[in-house]
């Protein structure tokens, strides 16, 4: 008897992973919304963020923590138009994990060009690791959340 709810307990968990199993272009779907906000912030958020959701949630890796679409493009257009302008970040590296069939949580590190905050301190060969909580809306991957913290040595 215990042998059979064993088995049994095997097989629901081996057929629950396949679930979560996704495709290569399940995964290159769920990156293309990452890799148009890197896109964005190399061209200083100008235009439309067709890659995040209405309530996009954005922490910034100063502590602060802008709401809502409009206001995460207003924060981000601001520290692009000033001392973040015409800085770019490169991706290093991206890992997509799937939570579930329309969730996936997606891990960059980052390189960012040099800049100077407002406090005159000069950030050079700074790297970012940044999370990303992307949602499956209709047929399109978006942008539900990011995190972005400073990579520190050591």
């Amino acid at each position: 008897m215990v042998k059979k709810y064993m088995t049994f307990g095997l097989v629901s968990l081996v057929l629950c992973s396949a679930g979560l199993a996704r495709s290569p272009s399940d995964e290159a779907a769920a990156r293309k919304p990452v890799e148009s906000f890197y896109a964005a912030f190399n061209q200083n958020f100008i235009g439309a963020a067709k890659f995040a959701t209405e309530d996009w949630a954005h922490i910034n890796p100063f502590g602060g923590w802008a709401r809502g679409r409009e206001n995460v493009l207003a924060e981000v257009r601001y520290v692009h138009s000033t001392f973040l302008k015409n800085v770019s970040e490169t991706v290093e590296q991206m890992e997509v994990r799937f939570a579930s069939q329309d969730v996936a949580i997606i891990t960059v590190i980052s390189k960012s060009s040099p800049y100077t905050t407002p406090d005159g301190v000069k950030h050079e060969n700074e790297r970012y690791i940044r999370t990303f909580v992307v949602v499956k809306r209709g047929p399109e991957w978006l942008v539900m959340q990011d995190q972005s913290t400073t990579v520190r040595a050591g």
